[in-house]
């Protein structure tokens, strides 16, 4: 068995040093001091010997190295069934520390790792023999590093994001050079190029091109001075002879756009395939990752590779216009949240509430009806269960600390939950099961922090007293509501509780349980929050920051969504039944989340096997105005539900506007939407915020206003956002 496995690793690793021979020497380099080779050469005992342990998974995956209870810690090897290896330091089960990986081509990453991301200081050796030596941050280069491509140019400066960005220098093969500063991977500010003839042009720069004030100096001292721009109209200047015999006076500027810089095209680099931080491992709880991604084009490579002039023009993601391709609805993203792990802050806090969960799931239903007596409403019992950690009458032991829980309304939450046709043993397996919940990076804008089921079926959030209140109050006019109105959009709740954690702060925590309104097999492409108001409803990320994660608000909205006209009737009265009932309850300030995924995209990637990166492939804009949807969809649609419907592209005649006029271009999607953050109401300091911010805006742009007025606006809003296809 273990000269077996040794054997296999053997004969990956000499294929591996075969076909890179002549990288392994370039990767050397200035990163000697992070040589893995003690691991590479002695780390496995080739007679099984010694506290290395061999296994093979039932993957087909093989490890081979230093091994705690459950996973890999120390020196060791892995050795993946589709031929990617790593060797090298591992910490409770992921790759940190230094080690090398390897992929089938015969590309090598030799540096620093951390949590299996590419991290620190490293040499990445493609399998053309191109090399990056620098730093890295989280699988990007990022810092100060030096590129050498497969054709002999050279870049040695600054990079963020996989790009030249800051200074740096560029040497060509032929001789050329350009000295000055970069911006996303072109030559952008100020710098100075140097052909191999002894010519120069020195001045300001803008995307791979001389853009603004410049001169172009002949090596016999003639010059010209002036304005460039690849548009003639834009440029002018002046020629300064010198001394010479060939004055240079029928030179055309514009030769220098279509002549010089059409012999300095950026090289592209060698693209990674899967990163070490993809790659899945068998023990236990280890983080589930998506699947690889193929990356079968790089779109920034192409932009970079077309810097001599011809560059590809992508549209603002903010205002997408007629006849521009949705490059920048991009494919989503990897799955939101970090999976709260043993050493977490909240970990015990995740455990309370999975045994508190379980335990109340697991009390046998005392009535099957959707009846209730005004008694299951009664908030005012205080029944607490206690939790020792040795276990007790009605609940198991447990390795947390003592708690105690408490249910709140338990028999109303249960037959809701029964009226949302959940199943008591699904919705204990999606909370309380192996898999540990996720916590979104940040908090609300309430303070509230947010946890995800590893299904996504169910969002838990941490509530403030007053929001328990809110709820509590309202409650039993939320199940009427709920059970009149199966088409209800209002946030669906499946139960609320509090923990009290033992100790000498006694803290409290207080969750509710609801359904997460985005949780479908389609990708969803864009997020957005909307109220209807139009003061601070923007977001505030760059550009290049937005993904599909990112929600964006009603001032980022680019789209009227048109609905066939049965379920357009159905959209209306459903807004004014559930804006009705929380104008009633006093509520303001919720929002209509809407979730898109375009069609178009999905089919095209699905039909013709491809594979979206960063961008993707742009959804077909259409002005057919008879879309045909398929009808074996339908039995699958509810209101708000996966709903088969288009966007039409808006454009906006100054930024206040709220709903640009329409264009006539539209493109086929998938809806998901809701009504939520329902547990707002119009108390004394949401009056001072109105009386306040009134004073320095126009009270019908703020979010905090009347409950009846909220109502009304947001209800006219939804109903010029949300049109008619007919």
């Amino acid at each position: 068995m273990s000269k077996a496995l040794v054997g296999i690793f053997k004969a990956i690793e000499a294929n591996i040093k075969r076909s890179r021979s002549c990288a392994r020497k370039r990767a050397v380099g200035i990163f000697t001091t992070m040589s893995v080779a003690h691991v590479d050469d002695e780390a496995v005992n080739e007679d099984g010997e010694g506290s290395h342990t061999e296994k093979t998974f039932p993957n087909g995956d093989i490890y081979i190295g230093q091994w705690a209870t459950d996973y890999p810690d120390g020196n060791g090897k892995y050795l993946w069934i589709d031929g990617c290896m790593y060797f090298g330091d591992w910490d409770k089960g992921k790759i940190c520390g230094k080690g090398r990986f390897s992929w089938p081509s015969g590309a090598t990453y030799e540096g620093q790792f951390k949590n299996g991301y590419m991290n620190g200081e490293g040499v990445f050796t493609g399998s053309l023999n191109d090399t990056y030596r620098g730093c890295w941050v989280m699988n990007r280069k990022q810092g100060k590093g030096t590129q050498s491509y497969t054709n002999g140019d050279k870049y040695e400066g600054e990079w963020k994001k996989g790009l030249h960005d800051g200074q740096g220098r560029y040497h060509w093969s032929n001789g050329h050079q350009y000295i000055g500063q970069w911006k996303n991977g072109k030559m952008n500010g100020n710098g100075t190029m140097i052909w191999a003839n002894g010519n120069r042009f020195d001045g300001c720069w803008e995307d791979g091109l001389p853009k603004g004030n410049g001169t172009f100096h002949w090596q016999d001292g003639s010059f010209y001075a002036g304005v460039w721009s690849r548009d003639q109209k834009e440029q002018s200047g002046k020629f300064y002879p010198a001394n010479s015999t060939d004055p240079h006076d029928d030179w055309d500027p514009h030769q220098l756009f279509t002549v010089e810089m059409g012999e300095c095209l950026i090289c592209e680099c060698e693209n990674i395939s899967i990163f070490p931080s993809d790659k899945v491992f068998p023990w236990p709880n280890s983080e589930e990752k998506p699947p690889p991604r193929k990356n079968s084009s790089n779109r920034i490579s192409v932009d970079r590779k077309l810097s001599n002039g011809d560059n590809l023009k992508v549209g603002n993601s903010r205002n997408v216009l007629v006849g521009r391709s949705l490059k920048t609805i991009v494919q989503p993203g990897k799955r939101q949240g970090v999976t709260i792990c043993k050493g977490h802050k909240n970990y015990e806090l995740m455990l309370n509430l999975q045994l508190g969960i379980r335990h109340s799931v697991g009390r046998p239903a005392p009535s099957k009806s959707l009846k209730l007596k005004p008694t299951a409403f009664d908030t005012k019992q205080k029944l607490w269960t206690k939790f020792p950690p040795e276990g007790s009458k009605h609940t198991p032991p447990h390795q947390s600390c003592e708690f105690r829980w408490k249910d709140y309304c338990p028999l109303v939450f249960r037959t809701l939950r029964k009226l949302f046709n959940v199943d008591p043993a699904d919705y204990m397996i999606s909370i309380c099961g192996n898999d540990a919940l996720r916590e979104l990076s940040s908090p609300g804008k309430s303070g509230s922090f947010f946890y995800l089921t590893h299904d996504d079926k169910y969002m838990i959030k941490t509530m403030k007293k007053s929001e328990v209140k809110v709820l509590k109050r309202m409650l039993p006019q939320y199940f009427d509501h709920v059970k009149s109105f199966e088409n209800t959009l209002v946030t669906k709740f499946f139960g609320l509780h509090c923990v009290k954690l033992s100790g000498p702060i006694q803290r409290k925590v207080r969750f509710v349980i609801m359904g997460n309104l985005l949780c479908t097999e389609v990708p969803i492409h864009r997020r957005f929050d909307l109220k209807g108001s139009s003061h601070g409803r923007i977001t505030d990320k760059p550009e290049t920051e937005i993904d599909a994660n990112t929600t964006l608000k009603d001032l980022d909205l680019k789209f009227i969504f048109r609905l066939r006209k049965d379920w357009f009737q159905e959209f209306c009265s459903q807004v004014n039944k559930d804006c009705d009932f929380l104008e009633q309850e006093r509520i303001m300030d919720y929002s209509l989340l809407v979730g898109i995924s375009f069609r178009d995209r999905n089919k095209e990637a699905a039909e013709g096997g491809l594979e979206l990166d960063d961008a993707g492939p742009s959804p077909r804009v259409s002005t057919d105005s008879d879309v045909v949807l398929n009808p074996a969809r339908w039995a699958s649609v509810r209101l708000g539900i996966n709903m088969p419907s288009r966007v039409e592209f808006t454009v906006r005649s100054d930024d206040t506007q709220l709903i640009g006029e329409p264009t006539g271009e539209f493109s086929d999607v998938i809806l998901f939407f809701g009504i939520i953050d329902i547990l707002q109401d119009y108390d004394i300091s949401k009056k001072l915020e109105h009386a306040y911010k009134s004073f320095q805006y126009d009270s019908n742009s703020i979010s905090a206003v009347d409950p009846k007025l909220y109502s009304k606006r947001f209800k006219d809003f939804m109903f010029r956002v949300f049109a008619d296809d007919s």
